[in-house]
């Protein structure tokens, strides 16, 4: 997600020269300076990687494990610029506990993009913390903007924003995965079922970002009256598959909880 954010600042027209990183390797360090011309930090050959990479920076973005987010702020926390905004991308942390992590005279925001981010179509969500301004809230909702579409909320609603953007990607995914299977019990090879099926759902998501209309109407249109589409979704409406995105969501969401509990 992290390198997601840097290519879509880059091609943003952000200045790599002002741009410097925290990453594992020294190998990922020197891919991340030749790919994108950034200073890189490799944890591998300094312990105070994190740190250095966080000098004069007055945007500090922190994409690692929720369970590594309040521990990674304490080693930067000297470090931090007063009046620098630090923006975690990390479920279930709060603000309150980032901002007992850094100085009082740093504020944070609380981040939950999805991975469309790596081709420019994510959907993020921020809330802000107490201390953060305006004007903070506007550059971090510009920082998003690089890689997709942003929706400001109250922290209350980041939790259930990440049940459906956040995860949603893998449930498209899984649907995409079980409808090949299906296709490919038709008699299909599996790269035809691949390109059948993948092909028809990006062209109706296409279609319904194009049209205006809503799914419920789009559906309609496709549904002829005692048709095959018909009987299809008859029996889609049969496995309840509402209350089964209900009780998905409630899932992810509780696991969400457990995470800002630290379990």
């Amino acid at each position: 997600m992290g390198t997601a954010i840097l290519s879509g600042l880059l091609k943003a027209g952000f200045d790599a020269a002002n741009v410097a990183v925290s990453t594992n390797s020294v190998a990922s360090a020197d891919r991340l300076v030749q790919q994108f011309g950034v200073t890189a930090h490799p944890i591998e050959a300094s312990q105070e990687a994190n740190a250095n990479a966080v000098v004069g920076a007055d945007v500090v973005l922190v994409a690692v494990k929720p369970l590594y987010v309040t521990e990674v702020l304490r080693q930067v926390s000297h470090n931090l610029t007063d009046g620098a905004l630090v923006i975690s991308v990390a479920a279930g942390v709060t603000t309150a506990s980032m901002e007992a992590a850094v100085p009082e005279s740093v504020a944070v925001i609380r981040s939950m993009p999805n991975t469309p981010a790596i081709v420019g179509r994510a959907v993020t969500g921020v809330a802000r913390g107490r201390r953060a301004s305006e004007a903070q809230l506007n550059k971090a909702v510009a920082l998003f903007e690089t890689v997709g579409k942003v929706v400001i909320l109250d922290e209350n609603q980041i939790d259930e924003l990440g049940t459906v953007s956040g995860s949603g990607p893998a449930y498209v995914f899984f649907l995409i995965e079980k409808f090949t299977a299906a296709a490919m019990e038709l008699g299909f090879d599996q790269e035809t079922a691949h390109l059948l099926v993948s092909e028809t759902f990006l062209g109706a998501t296409e279609l319904l970002a194009a049209s205006g209309k809503s799914p419920a109407e789009l559906r309609r249109q496709v549904t002829s009256p005692n048709g095959t589409t018909e009987r299809a979704i008859a029996q889609l409406e049969a496995g309840n598959l509402e209350a089964l995105f209900a009780a998905a969501t409630r899932a992810a969401l509780a696991r969400s909880k457990e995470l800002a509990a630290g379990k």
